[in-house]
C-alpha cells in the first residue's frame, strides 16, 4: 500500500503553477517595465484602464494586482474600492503605484484595503521583493483556509468545500456561458470490502482512489472531493459533455486497474466504482442543485444496472451509458 496522503501534501500537490499578476497602468511604457521585471517567474496580465482591470479580475482573478493610482476615468482608488467590495475579488492583494506619493494618498489607499504603496519610478528589484512578500503571505493564508476544507482521511477536499465550489462554478458557467460537468463515484460493495479486509484496508482503499482521481484530473480548476463515506465528487469547470465522458471512463478504468481485491468473498474480482456524470450544457437556466440531482440519478442507474460502469446525461439530453 502507498503511504497515506496528508492534507497539507494534497494541497501543495494542487499548486496553481506560476503566480498570476495583473499590471494596471494607462501608460504602455510603465506596463512594459513591470512585465520585464516579472517575466519568466510569473504569468503577467495587463490592463490599461480601471474598467478593463475590473473585467480581468472578474473573469480570471489574479493572485496580486499592481495598480496605478493616477489614471483617466476610473482611478486606482476607485478600482481598489470596487475590488474590495466584491466577495469574489476581495481577497486579492493590491499594491498601489503612483508618481505623486504623499502621506495622505498612502493612508487613503491602505484604508481602502491595499496591502502596500510604491512610488514611481519603480525599482524592479524592490517591486519584485515586495510582490514576493505579499504573495507569500497570501499563499500562507490560502493554505490555512483550505486546510480546514480538506478531508483528513483521503487528503482531497471535503463536502463543505465541494458545495461552495459547485455554487461558485455554476454561477461562473452561467455568467460566461460555459459548460460545467460533475462526476459522482461510489465504491462498489465497500461495506463488504471493510468486512472482508478490515477497516484499515478500507481507509487505504479510499486514499488510493483519491490519489487516482487526482492523477486523472490535472487541471488546477478541477475539484476532487470526498462527498461522503465511500463516495467521491469531481467538479469539472469548462468541460464539455464529451470530454467529461472520456474522463469519467478513464477514472473507472484506472481505479479498476489498481487491482485491489474485492470484498465479494470469492477470491476473484477487483474493487470497482459506479460512476454518474451530469453536464450543464450552455446556455441553461436553473440551479446548481439540478446538476447534482442529474449526476446522482446517473450514479443510481449505474449501481442498479450491475455496478462498475459509467452512466451519463446532460441537462438537455436523455441518459446514456459507456
Amino acid at each position: 500500500m502507498s503511504a497515506p496522503v496528508t492534507p497539507s501534501a494534497a494541497l501543495l500537490d494542487s499548486t496553481h503553477g506560476k503566480p498570476k499578476l495583473l499590471v494596471v497602468d494607462d501608460q504602455p511604457g510603465n506596463i512594459q517595465l513591470l512585465v520585464q521585471a516579472f517575466a519568466g517567474d510569473y504569468q503577467v496580465f495587463m490592463a490599461t484602464s480601471g474598467q478593463q482591470a475590473l473585467a480581468v479580475c472578474q473573469n480570471d482573478p489574479p493572485d496580486l494586482v499592481l495598480l496605478d493610482v493616477l489614471m483617466p476615468g476610473m482611478d486606482g482608488f476607485a478600482v481598489c474600492r470596487q475590488l474590495k467590495a466584491q466577495e469574489a475579488t476581495a481577497h486579492i492583494p493590491i499594491i498601489l503605484v503612483t508618481a505623486r506619493p504623499d502621506a495622505g494618498q498612502e493612508t487613503h489607499g491602505l484604508g481602502l484595503g491595499a496591502v502596500d504603496f510604491i512610488s514611481k519610478p519603480v525599482n524592479p528589484a524592490v517591486v519584485r521583493a515586495r510582490v514576493q512578500t505579499h504573495l507569500t503571505l497570501k499563499f500562507q493564508s490560502d493554505l490555512l483556509k483550505k486546510l480546514v476544507l480538506l478531508d483528513s482521511l483521503s487528503g482531497v477536499f471535503n463536502r463543505r468545500y465541494f458545495d461552495q465550489q459547485l455554487a461558485s462554478e455554476w454561477a461562473r458557467a452561467a455568467r460566461s456561458r460555459l459548460s460545467l460537468s460533475l462526476v459522482l463515484l461510489d465504491v462498489d460493495q465497500f461495506s463488504a470490502y471493510n468486512e472482508r479486509h478490515g477497516y484499515q484496508a478500507g481507509d487505504d482503499c479510499l486514499r488510493m482512489i483519491a490519489v487516482t482521481l487526482k492523477s486523472v484530473l490535472r487541471r488546477p480548476a478541477d475539484v476532487v472531493a470526498r462527498f461522503g463515506g465511500e463516495e467521491f465528487a469531481c467538479l469539472l469547470p469548462d468541460t464539455s459533455h464529451e470530454d467529461a465522458q472520456t474522463l469519467a471512463q478513464e477514472m473507472e478504468r484506472r481505479i479498476r486497474q489498481l487491482g485491489l481485491p474485492s470484498g465479494n468473498g470469492h477470491g476473484a474480482g477487483v474493487v470497482s466504482v459506479s460512476v454518474g456524470l451530469g453536464t450543464r450544457v450552455s446556455p441553461h437556466s436553473g440551479q446548481a442543485s439540478d446538476l447534482l440531482s442529474l449526476a446522482s440519478a446517473q450514479l443510481e442507474l449505474a449501481k442498479s444496472h450491475g455496478r462498475g460502469q459509467v452512466r451519463y446525461a446532460s441537462l438537455d439530453t436523455t441518459p446514456a451509458q459507456l
